[in-house]
């Protein structure tokens, strides 16, 4: 792709979220998701390649239809309250078609079918982008809506959300499909505690985009796809995948990684609300996706290939393992201890 188009891409990203995260009003809100949406279209299908091309189209149909509703649900508010600021959203009916077209934009079950689609049609690259940044502004309202949402639907969305995430988690060979039904698991975290606390969900949402960006830059690094060529990548960069290992039990909410710190604080939360069965199901379910996240562990460092394996062995590289990658790679495992700084500032 030209580097000037791709700068303009980015530029638009940026603009679009800027917009919709600063803005009081709901039609500014609703700019800035559309900006958002039109400059990642061209970062999808940019190889031309027929699965790109539908997961555009498959993109652009549903995130059109999530802002319509967005649009549909503000108007409605305005139209019997006389409001259009943001946090004023009142009606019973504008929040549950906002809460249906914030899950839309974002892949909570039942809304989920598109995600992992897309993000097998992307490059790894663009799957990032769409993993992590293009989820902030919906976050972002949802945060400021919070208070009005109805928790009850919220709850029943998460639970799905967890369990649905880790069930079709389960019998996946492409990395990428994999990610995808991981962070339709991690929202379900996210939602759970969004009535409640929602200074949790941005937490949780921080942490999971760190340890997000991390798996997928070493996967970049590693030009590793899918699982079979996961399992022969430790020749190429042994380092990397020791990382890759930590990143990922992290990503699983293992003690005494970073990942474990938000399912932690929001399970203690869900008690002190008197959401004790909640917290027990949601707990449970996490139990699916720590399989897969397992398996990938396993088959990036701890297996070793059968002799008749039909993928090459690939030649060791001796470029030095990327900075980024090793400052996130850290601040993915070894954030636990500094939780109280964390909370302090939150």
């Amino acid at each position: 792709m030209n580097p000037q188009a791709k700068l303009i891409f980015i530029t638009s990203l940026l603009l679009g979220t800027t917009i919709t995260i600063s803005s009081n009003h709901w039609i500014m809100a609703w700019a800035g998701l559309e900006i958002n949406t039109l400059a990642i279209l061209p970062l999808i299908s940019k190889s031309h390649h027929p699965r790109a091309i539908e997961a555009a189209t498959k993109y652009f149909l549903v995130q059109a239809a999530a802002s319509a509703l967005v649009l549909f649900s503000s108007m409605t508010n305005a139209w019997c309250t006389g409001q259009w600021d943001i946090t004023q959203l009142t009606h019973p009916t504008s929040c549950l078609i906002l809460t249906s077209a914030i899950a839309m934009k974002l892949g909570l079950v039942p809304f989920h079918f598109w995600f992992p689609e897309v993000l097998q049609g992307s490059p790894l690259t663009t799957g990032l982008l769409l993993s992590t940044a293009m989820k902030l502004p919906p976050m972002t309202l949802l945060y400021m809506t919070s208070p009005s949402l109805n928790p009850t639907l919220l709850t029943t969305m998460a639970i799905l959300s967890t369990a649905l995430g880790g069930w079709m988690g389960l019998n996946q060979t492409q990395i990428r499909k994999i990610l995808a039904f991981s962070s339709i698991s991690h929202l379900g975290w996210m939602a759970i505690i969004l009535a409640y606390n929602p200074k949790l969900t941005l937490l949780n949402f921080y942490l999971y985009a760190l340890m997000t960006t991390t798996v997928f830059l070493t996967m970049n690094s590693m030009k590793v796809l899918k699982l079979s060529t996961l399992m022969t990548a430790w020749t190429k960069m042994p380092s990397l995948n020791a990382m890759l290992l930590l990143t990922l039990l992290s990503l699983a909410g293992l003690p005494p990684l970073t990942g474990f710190l938000p399912k932690w604080l929001i399970i203690q939360e869900l008690t002190k609300q008197d959401m004790t069965p909640a917290a027990t199901i949601i707990s449970l379910l996490s139990l699916l996706s720590l399989f897969f996240y397992l398996r990938l562990a396993y088959c990036t460092t701890i297996t070793l290939p059968p002799h008749t394996t039909n993928h090459m062995k690939q030649w060791h590289t001796h470029k030095p393992t990327p900075t980024l990658i090793a400052i996130l790679t850290t601040m993915s495992v070894a954030l636990l201890p500094a939780s109280p700084m964390i909370l302090a500032i939150i």
